[in-house]
């Protein structure tokens, strides 16, 4: 567990989390938010992915601290003719609202 998270523990030690992330570089129309979506599911994560305005992604997830750990780090890497220059952190007081995951393009 990181200090940037403040978990909340759960039966058997399992621990949980939320985070927001903008990541900034070409990560609109490279198939970022479909990437990002695949890997959460993966690691069963919740939450969503949206293109900001200004050309950044946002990704807003809940789950397990270990499974946030692993996605913030394929969000630094991205798809394949992705080129990430910033991915910026935010801890969550709670998971994602019904109307953040509502606003993003991609849920899961």
């Amino acid at each position: 567990m990181t200090d940037r998270d403040a978990s909340i523990d759960g039966a058997g030690g399992w621990s949980a989390s939320a985070r927001r992330w903008t990541i900034s570089g070409r990560v609109q129309g490279v198939g970022y938010r479909a990437f990002a979506a695949r890997v959460a599911r993966a690691l069963n994560l919740r939450g969503g992915a949206r293109n900001l305005g200004d050309g950044r992604v946002e990704v807003v997830a809940s789950g397990a601290v270990h499974a946030l750990d692993r996605l913030e780090s394929a969000l630094g890497e991205g798809p394949r003719l992705a080129r990430v220059t910033r991915v910026d952190a935010e801890l969550l007081d709670a998971g994602p609202s019904t109307d953040e995951v509502a606003a993003c393009d991609v849920e899961f």
